[in-house]
């Protein structure tokens, strides 16, 4: 027999952190939390002795597995709040008055699931008749589940659709004999209680995913002044960012010749390197409702176990360009378009290194997977020159396009059938999948300035979106084309698809 846990997040938002100083929100919510929202449901409904009996027998049942979609971390900015109410005992303080009481920072790290319903399912959970009257009966007056504003609709059920129990995942943390009294010790001594036990993990079995010449984790560069607004012009922004770097080796005293070619992506005679090097790509505001393409920032992508980002010397080059402004409290990097460019296309925009991003758009793990499918935020820009015409041309598209992820270490897209032909699993286009993501070339009577912007190297070439699909999830990000290193084809895990 099956039971099975609903919970519905009403609002579409789950506030909770993994732990009390995170600011990472727990998604999806653990089995603990939500027997912790059980128990307060049963303290507040007067602690009846039967419904204490059915949390009892809940909490010696093996920890259930979840079955919830991927979620999207919301921005968690500082919020100044009162403090729990002060004990003064003094006649006449006003610091208990509303007016005066004292304010502390404090983040709401907040999920928002692409589905609001999450489900606990126990596979061999057989409750009698009472036993499962009474956790019904608490689950119905379980309000919110973490923060007081993930307001929740739960219930108990018997059964759970098969397909859905497939997608099922191994919960974190769990429950356990005893943990009934145990918060209600904590409640009562007025502690915080501890998070239920960690569940081992699952060996993994067999090979990790295939992963692109590029690294997962990225140093970010938030843009703080918000003049940089137009993903078109980012390649040329991106160019201007690795001149900048380039600039804090000179200021080392580092000649041109000896600056390591992952990051200026050259020999130390000139000629382009044929290694990979560091990637430096836009975070934009996009795949989401009323998402409008703007650039929130860079990320300095390194190739993947290069170590760049832990190397003393090109910290030091960024540290150099991006001088600590203690006024703002952080460091600042202003990047410009070199001199002489004309005043329509000139820019000057001030960055800030950082590890960790406030604003979604900032975070990585969009682009990271492992996931089967993913599509172009910036168009990709072709090897080579199209020379074919017609239904032929398309097939050429595709053809240089598996050649990229070839390129970049990724396997080759998905075969798949149609119409009695086998294909590559690659679908190009003008227009990205992404909402807010800008097309690849504009409509024919559209003014030359609404095209993208690109270093004089690649101005030639021919940008395409595309959808690719491959047969086994790989691990992003997965950059391709020949402007993979100023942020061109710079591909996202399609929203149904990211791993929370």
């Amino acid at each position: 027999m099956t039971l099975v846990l609903e919970v519905e997040f009403l609002a579409g938002v789950a506030f909770a952190a993994v732990g009390p100083d995170s600011d990472r929100p727990d998604w999806p919510p653990q089995p603990d939390r939500v027997f912790s929202a059980l128990v307060a449901s049963w303290a507040a409904r007067g602690a009846r002795a039967d419904e204490a009996e059915a949390l009892r027998w809940l909490e010696a049942r093996p920890a259930p597995r979840i079955v919830a979609s991927p979620a999207a971390a919301r921005s968690a900015p500082a919020s100044f709040v009162p403090p729990n109410d002060p004990e003064t005992g003094r006649k006449g303080n006003v610091a208990v008055l509303p007016g005066f009481r004292a304010r502390q920072p404090r983040r709401f790290p907040a999920a928002r699931p692409h589905d609001p319903i999450v489900r606990f399912v126990w596979a061999d959970a057989d409750p009698d008749h009472a036993t499962l009257a009474a956790l019904d009966a608490l689950a119905m007056d379980t309000a919110y589940v973490g923060h007081s504003a993930s307001l929740t609709r739960c219930r108990f059920r018997r059964e759970i659709e098969p397909d859905a129990f497939a997608d099922a995942r191994p919960a974190q943390r769990r429950v356990y004999d005893g943990r009934l009294a145990e918060l209600t010790a904590a409640f009562e001594a007025g502690r915080r209680p501890s998070q239920g036990a960690r569940v081992a993990p699952v060996p993994v079995v067999g090979a990790p995913p295939r992963q692109s010449v590029f690294d997962s984790r990225w140093l970010l560069l938030e843009d703080v002044d918000g003049k940089m607004r137009d993903i078109r012009a980012a390649a040329l922004v991106a160019k201007a960012i690795r001149d900048t770097l380039l600039d804090g080796y000179g200021s080392l005293g580092v000649p041109r010749e000896r600056i390591p070619e992952i990051v200026s992506g050259h020999m130390p005679d000139g000629a382009p390197t044929r290694v990979p090097h560091l990637a430096i790509v836009p975070l934009a505001f996009v795949g989401a409702r009323h998402a409008d393409g703007r650039v929130l920032g860079f990320a300095l992508v390194p190739p993947r176990g290069s170590g760049l980002l832990d190397d003393p010397e090109f910290l030091a080059a960024l540290r150099s360009k991006a001088e600590l402004i203690e006024e703002r409290g952080r460091r600042i990097m202003e990047v410009a378009s070199p001199e002489g460019t004309p005043r329509d296309r000139a820019f000057r925009i001030e960055l800030s290194p950082t590890l960790r991003a406030e604003r979604a758009s900032l975070e990585p793990a969009p682009y990271l997977g492992p996931a089967r499918t993913f599509a172009t935020v910036t168009p990709i820009v072709l090897d080579r020159h199209l020379k074919a015409r017609g239904p032929a041309r398309r097939a050429e598209i595709v053809e240089q396009i598996v050649a990229a992820c070839r390129n970049t270490g990724l396997p080759d897209p998905e075969i798949i059938t149609a119409d009695g032909a086998t294909l590559a699993a690659v679908v190009p286009d003008k227009h990205s999948a992404f909402e807010g993501a800008v097309s690849a070339w504009p409509s024919g009577n559209a003014p030359s300035w609404t095209r993208w912007r690109l270093p004089a190297s690649l101005a030639s070439r021919s940008l395409v979106h595309a959808v690719i699909r491959f047969a086994e999830p790989v691990a992003g990000p997965v950059i391709l084309g020949a402007g993979r290193f100023v942020g061109l084809g710079l591909l996202r895990v399609l929203e149904e698809e990211v791993e929370p």
